[in-house]
């Protein structure tokens, strides 16, 4: 099939890749769109990978003020480069990120912030529902992983799904950026206001 200009705009449209890497996705696909979109995602996955033990010590503190200034964030997103810190798209990365933090109310960065206390609690309590439901002794521990995932989709930031696309999570929001900016992207810590709240 032919891979036309239209074609690779497209792809480039919804993707931010490079002009050659859509065009190479394309071709692979045989000219199937969405199916060159989940390519530059993998291959987005695995440079994000590579680039995951980089030091990321630019970046920028953003904030969030919801209308009506009830709901305040602020975010620090870190990045390689001030250069990348000072792009549109890491500047509106990490907009995205703060509005996240304000719709869905994380507590905690990642899974590996969440206090080994809070963990232990949340597994006891799960346990006990999973056994108050009659579920038999041997899967209860399944059940209760299971249901672990739920918590921290709620409570963990990068596990939570994405506000504008339910089916893609924060960490691939920031896999796919990382992809496009070829340097290493870190949440690294965030501050949720609420009016009135503690």
């Amino acid at each position: 099939m032919q891979i036309t200009a239209k074609m690779v705009s497209e792809l480039r449209t919804r993707t931010g890749a490079g002009i050659m890497d859509c065009k190479k996705a394309l071709t692979e696909s045989n000219g199937d769109l969405e199916a060159a979109i989940q390519l530059l995602r993998e291959k987005g996955l695995k440079a994000s990978e590579l680039k995951g033990g980089r030091t990321t010590s630019e970046g920028v503190i953003a904030s969030y003020i919801h209308p009506g200034s009830r709901i305040g964030v602020l975010v620090e997103v870190n990045c390689e480069t001030d250069f990348v810190a000072r792009t549109e798209q890491f500047q509106q990365l990490t907009k995205e990120i703060a509005m996240q933090v304000a719709a869905a109310k994380p507590k905690y960065v990642s899974g590996e912030d969440v206090p080994a206390s809070v963990l232990e609690s949340e597994k006891e309590i799960l346990r006990r529902q999973t056994l108050d439901e009659g579920k038999p002794e041997h899967i209860v521990d399944k059940i209760v992983d299971g249901r672990l995932s739920k918590f921290y989709a709620e409570a963990c930031l990068l596990e939570q799904p994405y506000i504008r696309e339910m089916d893609k999570t924060v960490k691939q929001l920031i896999q796919d950026a990382i992809a496009q900016l070829g340097e290493n992207i870190v949440v690294k810590r965030f501050s949720l206001y609420v009016l009135g709240q503690d």
